[in-house]
């Protein structure tokens, strides 16, 4: 058996799979905390309810932040600032017996999406998370793209006052400096502004910003990534109560912003919902099973 795992910043997600393409009955959710290690016992004793006395074989992972080059421990994290430094690797190899690999958790939910949902047969997917922060992953033939310390285009720079799109003209907010995407156009940032909770928003004028500052970063997105395919997720996306960002107005903002390609690539409503990590991490292994030498 094989353990899946997703560690957000609120809920982390517990899955088992016999062969690393379906799930084997319904993941385990639980609240995360700000104790990774009392949060990766909780991961192993979820394991070992799910597999049921079967032996576990490997387990992948996300989790949310910025990991060393090695994959072992956080180096940066906004919503998980207390298990910056802590050895997450260990502490679940320590739990479940066997070995890990960890992922930046919006790069296994990216790579679900490109092998099993909105971006299948698509061969360069840029996948971009739009919840309570912003984060975002490049698939490139079906593999997490290769980089030092990950991607990270919710902390690309905007002006939140440009003008280059002729139908960006948005209320200004209050600080004249440029600030990143997240700052802007994330559920925490929406909330920080209004003081409600993003599905109680219902001011028209807000989500048209969000649009016109989501298309700003997506324009940066593509000219660096040049992908087939963008597919969108996250809670601020789809499957939040009440409104939603549309994905008609970020792409006809698009539209107007980017002059240097004939046209956008398609753009996809991400299909997996909170699962997208645990069939990435599912894809994650068949990767790891594939490359591994066979035993003599």
């Amino acid at each position: 058996m094989y353990i899946l795992f997703d560690i957000g910043g609120s809920k982390t997600r517990v899955a088992a799979s016999n062969d690393c393409h379906e799930l084997q009955g319904d993941p385990i959710v639980f609240d995360s905390t700000s104790n990774s290690e009392a949060d990766t016992k909780r991961i192993a004793d979820a394991a070992r309810m799910l597999v049921g006395g079967h032996g576990i074989t490997a387990a992948a992972g996300g989790v949310a932040g910025v990991l060393d080059s090695e994959r072992r421990r956080l180096l940066r994290s906004p919503n998980k600032t207390t298990w910056v430094g802590e050895p997450l690797a260990k502490q679940l190899e320590k739990g479940l017996g066997v070995p890990v690999f960890l992922e930046n958790d919006t790069d296994l939910a990216g790579l679900g999406e490109a092998h099993v949902g909105a971006g299948k047969g698509y061969e360069i997917v840029a996948y971009l998370s739009v919840s309570t922060g912003i984060g975002g992953g490049r698939i490139v033939g079906g593999m997490i793209d290769a980089a030092r310390l990950g991607f990270e285009p919710g902390h690309q720079i905007i002006n939140p006052h440009c003008r280059i799109c002729p139908d960006c003209v948005v209320r200004p907010i209050e600080s004249d400096a440029c600030v990143d995407l997240e700052g802007l156009a994330s559920g925490t940032a929406l909330e920080k502004r209004t003081g409600k909770k993003p599905y109680e928003v219902t001011d028209k004028e807000e989500w048209h910003r969000i649009a016109c500052w989501l298309a700003m970063g997506l324009n940066n997105t593509l000219v660096h990534w040049s992908p087939d395919a963008i597919v969108l997720g996250g809670s601020m996306i789809c499957g939040m109560k009440g409104t939603v960002v549309s994905l008609d107005e970020i792409n006809r903002h698009l539209r107007e912003l980017l002059t240097i390609f004939p046209e956008p690539p398609d753009m996809r409503l991400a299909q997996l919902g909170d699962f997208g990590g645990l069939y990435g991490a599912m894809a994650r292994l068949r990767q790891d099973m594939k490359h591994r030498p066979a035993q003599t």
